[in-house]
């Protein structure tokens, strides 16, 4: 693994603690009243580390910690991503119309009506945006797959009850 490997392995680690930790604190438990929900007994400073990014999560540890969250980890590892803004040409976004809409950016005005539209069927005000969708934006937004991506990941919404109940039963867990 080259320097720039490390340091994305780095930010990914980092990118997925603070979820970890985000996930944690919308349940409103401390460090040490989590630990005390997982079975492999880890402790409050292992798991500082992991939502820091200091120490690397295995994938067990990692499914592990989000069943006592009761989260997806796909969507937990995915949602870390996009907010670090880390490899979101394979991501399904995840999009808070409503702030979209709100942006006011004139380079992409054009997905304002986008996201008016998508607003009628999806009242929650969250959609979720396959990577060939954002192709198709893109080549409509005239820009790259990449700038449009960048540009739609900051309207990541914050992790809610809803957003979970909507996701899939078979993704892992």
């Amino acid at each position: 693994m080259d320097a720039s490997d490390d340091e994305v392995a780095r930010a990914v680690a980092r990118a997925v603690g603070e979820e970890l930790r985000r996930a944690r604190e919308a349940k409103g438990w401390s460090r040490a009243q989590f630990v005390t929900r997982l079975p492999s007994g880890i402790g409050d400073r292992t798991l500082l580390a992991y939502e820091h990014g200091l120490r690397h999560l295995t994938l067990i540890r990692l499914l592990e910690l989000c069943e006592a969250l009761d989260v997806v980890a796909t969507s937990l590892v995915s949602q870390a991503l996009q907010r670090a803004r880390l490899h979101l040409e394979n991501l399904v976004l995840t999009i808070d119309l409503r702030a979209l809409v709100n942006s006011g950016n004139f380079k992409f005005r054009p997905l304002v009506q986008w996201a008016r539209n998508k607003l009628n069927k999806h009242p929650d005000g969250v959609v979720e945006l396959a990577p060939a969708g954002v192709i198709e934006l893109a080549d409509f937004m005239g820009c790259s797959h990449h700038e449009l991506a960048t540009y739609l990941a900051r309207f990541v919404p914050e992790r809610t009850e809803e957003i979970d109940a909507n996701e899939s039963h078979g993704a892992l867990r």
